[in-house]
Order: C-alpha cells, then sequence, then structure tokens
C-alpha cells in the first residue's frame, strides 16, 4: 500500500471526514509500475491538460457528437473556463461537491473536467432521476454547487426546496429558449481559456459515484485522483488494448462508472476519440457505428442481443472490439454476436465501489462461461461464508482487492463489503483449477430449493437459448416445501403466445438443457422487465 503523506487540497473536508476509519478500508495494492503516482496530482491535468501540453494532441478529435465536435485543445478550453465560472462566479472551495446532471454531451463532459480541475468533488448523477432521487443524492452528500442540462431542470427545481446545502445552480445546453434559468454558455464566454489546476493531492476525493439501485438503496462511493488514473492505466491498456487510433462509442451514461472511464477516460489517456451520444437505440447504435467508424464499443448484453438480429443492416466493418459489463453476459448472447459480427466480446465485470473491470479476458483467452481472470493489477479469490479462501472448483464470495476499493460515504454498509482487507462484492463466483472465474450469481440471488443451491442465470440463459425468449429474469420465491422454488420472468418475441402451452414448452426446454431440479417452476410473463438507467435487471423488483 503506498502512504501518503501529501497534505489535502481540500477547504471543504466534509467528504474526506466521512472516509470509513483507516481498519474498515481494503487493502490497496499498486503492483505495476504505473501505478506509482506522484503524491501531489490532479486526474483532470494529467489527463486533458497533458494531452495537450505534453503529448501535442491538441488538434486531435477527442469528442464526436451530433452537437458539434471538440478538439482536444477545445475541451480543454471549455473545461478551464467552466472551472473559472466555478471558482471566479459560484464560490466553489476545494472539497465542495458538485452535483451534474445531463445526457451523455460535449457539454456534460466539460464541465466534469472543470470540477476537477478546480479541486471540487464531482457527483454525476442519472439523466432520469426524479426529484426525490435526487434529494436523496443531494442530502446525502450535501452538494452545494450543481451544473445541470437545461432540459433536465424540472425535477431539479423541484428538488432543490428540501435541499439547503445546494446554494448554486448553473444551467448548460439551454439556447434562448429556457428563460429564468442562470445559463453557463454566456458566463463562460467571458472568461479567459486558461485555469490555474488546483493542486490536489492523489489521495483527494474527486468524486463520489453513487452505485444505480439494483439493490434499491443506492450508496455514495468515494474515490481519490489516484483511483481514475489507476483505472485508465489497467484494464484498457493490459486486456483491452486500447490504441490512439481508437473511436470509441457506446450506451453506459457517463454518471455510471463504466461509462465514465470507457467512452469518456480511457480513450482521452491514450490519444483516442470517443463519439457521445445523449439517447441511443440498438438500431441507433449501429447507425452510429456505421458513421463514425467506431471501433471499440462498450454495452451492456442486453443491447448487444437487441444489436444481434439488425447487423446485416450496417456497415460495422469498423468494429474491433466490443466489451460487455454491468451485468452478466449470457453464453447464448455471446453466441449471438460472434455469428452477427465474428467478434468475441470482451466480458468484464466491475463495479461502483471498484469504480471500473477488475476481471475479465482478452479475445484469444475467453473461455466459454468464464467471466476471465485478474486484470493485471488486481487479485481476487473465493472466499466462504467465515472469509476463509476457498479451493478452485467450489463456489463461494468474489473476492478482489488492487489499487481502486471501496470507501462509502458514511455507510455502515463499508463493514458488509470490505472483509479482511478484500473487496467483497456480493457475487457468488466459482474459479477453477486454471484461475478462471465463472459467474454463479448475486449471493442474494442464489436461489436454494430443496437443499439444491440454484443459480438464476443460469436458468436465465437457458432461456435465452429458446428461440421464443426475448428477454428473461429469474429469482427465487418463497415455497411452504421447498423453501423456495425458481420463477422465470420472461417477455417473449413478437408472434408468441404468453399463455399455459408456452410456459411448458420452456419448462421443457430447461428440464432437457440443465438438470431437472433447476426448471422454473412458475412462470410469468411480462411485457417488459424492469432494469436500472444503466440496464441492469432489477431482480429485487421481481421478488417484490
Amino acid at each position: 500500500m503506498i502512504a501518503s503523506t501529501a497534505f489535502t487540497a481540500h477547504l471543504d473536508t466534509f467528504a474526506r471526514d466521512r472516509l470509513p476509519a483507516a481498519d474498515q478500508q481494503p487493502d490497496f495494492i499498486f503492483d505495476l509500475p504505473q501505478l506509482h503516482y506522484p503524491e501531489r496530482i490532479n486526474c483532470a491535468a494529467t489527463l486533458l491538460d497533458c494531452a495537450v501540453t505534453e503529448h501535442g494532441w491538441g488538434e486531435r478529435t477527442a469528442i464526436y457528437s451530433a452537437a458539434g465536435n471538440y478538439s482536444y485543445r477545445q475541451l480543454l478550453d471549455a473545461a478551464n473556463r467552466i472551472a473559472r465560472v466555478l471558482t471566479e462566479d459560484m464560490g466553489l472551495i476545494p472539497g465542495n461537491r458538485v452535483l451534474l446532471r445531463g445526457a451523455n454531451n460535449p457539454m456534460l463532459a466539460a464541465c466534469w473536467f472543470a470540477v476537477i480541475k478546480a479541486g471540487g468533488i464531482a457527483v454525476t448523477t442519472m439523466p432520469l432521476l426524479r426529484a426525490k432521487e435526487l434529494t436523496d443524492v443531494i442530502v446525502k452528500a450535501q452538494i452545494s454547487h450543481a451544473l445541470c442540462d437545461a432540459r433536465l431542470a424540472e425535477e431539479l427545481e423541484i428538488a432543490r426546496g428540501a435541499c439547503p446545502s445546494l446554494a448554486e445552480l448553473c444551467y448548460f445546453n439551454g439556447g434562448n429558449a429556457t428563460p429564468g434559468l442562470d445559463r453557463l454558455e454566456p458566463r463562460m464566454a467571458a472568461k479567459p481559456a486558461d485555469f490555474a489546476n488546483i493542486d490536489t493531492a492523489r489521495d483527494d476525493i474527486c468524486l463520489i459515484a453513487f452505485t444505480s439501485g439494483t439493490t434499491g438503496k443506492p450508496k455514495g462511493t468515494m474515490h481519490f485522483h489516484r483511483d481514475v488514473l489507476a483505472i485508465c492505466d489497467c484494464f484498457p491498456q493490459s486486456t483491452l488494448k486500447l490504441a490512439g487510433s481508437d473511436i470509441v462509442c457506446g450506451t453506459p451514461p457517463l454518471a455510471f462508472t463504466f461509462g465514465l472511464g470507457g467512452i469518456l477516460l480511457f480513450p482521452l489517456r491514450l490519444g483516442a476519440a470517443t463519439v457521445l451520444v445523449e439517447k441511443l437505440t440498438p438500431d441507433l447504435l449501429l447507425q452510429t457505428v456505421q458513421e463514425y467508424k467506431v471501433t471499440v464499443l462498450f454495452t451492456a448484453p442486453t443491447f448487444y442481443r437487441m444489436m444481434a438480429g439488425q447487423t446485416s443492416q450496417f456497415d460495422t466493418a469498423s468494429l474491433r472490439k466490443c466489451v460487455s459489463a454491468g451485468e452478466t453476459l449470457p453464453g447464448a448472447t455471446r453466441k449471438l454476436w460472434q455469428d452477427a459480427t465474428g467478434i468475441r466480446i470482451i466480458d468484464g465485470i466491475g463495479a461502483t465501489e471498484m469504480l471500473h473491470i477488475f476481471i475479465s479476458h482478452t479475445e484469444d483467452e475467453a473461455r466459454p462461461g468464464a467471466t476471465g481472470k485478474p486484470i493485471p493489477g488486481y487479485r481476487a479469490c473465493i472466499l466462504d461464508a467465515e472469509g476463509k479462501p476457498l479451493p478452485p472448483g467450489s463456489i463461494g464470495r468474489l473476492a478482489v482487492k488492487g489499487p481502486t476499493g471501496c470507501r462509502y460515504l458514511d455507510d455502515p454498509r463499508q463493514a458488509d463489503y470490505v472483509a479482511n482487507g478484500w473487496n467483497v462484492t456480493g457475487d457468488a463466483y466459482l474459479m477453477d483449477a486454471d484461475g478462471y472465474f465463472f459467474y454463479q450469481a448475486r449471493t442474494d440471488d442464489m436461489i436454494v430449493s430443496a437443499g439444491y443451491n440454484i443459480g438464476g442465470p443460469e436458468v436465465e440463459d437457458c432461456l435465452l437459448a429458446h428461440s421464443a425468449v426475448a428477454e428473461c429474469g429469474v429469482v427465487g420465491v418463497p415455497d411452504p416445501e421447498r423453501g423456495q422454488v425458481v420463477k422465470a420472468f420472461v417477455t417473449l418475441k413478437a408472434g408468441y403466445n404468453p399463455d399455459a402451452a408456452m410456459a411448458r414448452l420452456l419448462q421443457e426446454h430447461v428440464k432437457h438443457t440443465l438438470a431437472p431440479y433447476k426448471y422454473p417452476r412458475q412462470i410469468e410473463f411480462r411485457s417488459a422487465l424492469p432494469r436500472t438507467e444503466t440496464g441492469k435487471l432489477q431482480r429485487f423488483r421481481l421478488r417484490d
């Protein structure tokens, strides 16, 4: 573990004062030489300023978008002007928390860098959050400033009355159609395009990411400047092998750390370009790949499955890498995509608590059914209920450690996530003799029926292989005789009838593919399944 003697630059120490106690934090390891960062570092300066001043990428395109393209120099200039607005007009001091609210567009990206350059703590929120959800985040993090897309003003203005800490708001992307709102662009235009970045410590907090709510109880996870650089110097370079010539695109919002890293920070670290699109459907994502000659794609399994049947209608020859994360990648979806494009999806598991992907594989090292191995810089093992390592072939709790880790904002659930120095992710996994990790279920999604342990994702994967099934979710429901039984919630493709005969057909399909005790004794047909804004299936809502 790297100890830091660097003094914090934060004058507002609210977040730092609410870090978990040292003995409640995980062990941090820095095995790779590139992870040894200076004691004084501002990650926004390293990612953006250095791109222009040291690497000579100023005239390269950093962001493509329908609203216009930004070179690295233009993105830096915009971030500097916004940083001046924050500090000179809005009174931001280092350590203040700043709410960022917007869809994936260049202004949101510039605002993110501006907050970090000014020594603030970015709290980026999903665009679809309602006033109550925004209030919970603002109150929890005692947010003092907000930069919000004017098209999303309504819910924030509703929340404002219940948030006494929120003193300064400014709106962007409003044009002249937003009377009464304090607009960011005129303020930016009055500022010089240079800014003296705040001299932050590598272990100063620079972002608080709130979990996406698959359990219904989001938590704020705090990450340092060094953490942001660490995720840029691990997965995208060692496993993904991203290059400066790449053009990246994807569906995850920048408020989701999978999106923040994959479609903004990773490409900028290596001099590549990203395509930011505010709202993507499967056909629009394929259209974007065709139009911008996208080479690297980040999205969730659901999108890959829906796009697979449409690839023949678009030119996807530019694609060379496809990354899946956010939820488990079913084998049936992996095969569909490979059959359609010839590309093996790079699967990965990450967590908001860990900031990004920590177990994955290259295309050449992919093994059927396996998520992969710990990426360089991380270690992983399987623990039993007492926290002891299990031998290969045993199902238990996935535990991981590396240069990033869990630091909840003033939350007693820290004790549930960190045990004996390990981050215990809440996933049930199996590790084979070769060190490959195989996902079984979320530990709270493991179904125990008549003494049998049944992983819901395995049954989901089986059902998805049936030609009638569009999507499905599998959970355990109480049963007086078996304790629990397997229940499947199924959405059918067009042309199939959601009736008793179809339910029996799907049950027989599972019985003939998996051990018979795993078949869903109950099937409920739905027109749609509950998902988070990032595409994760909300199984807790199915159980409820």
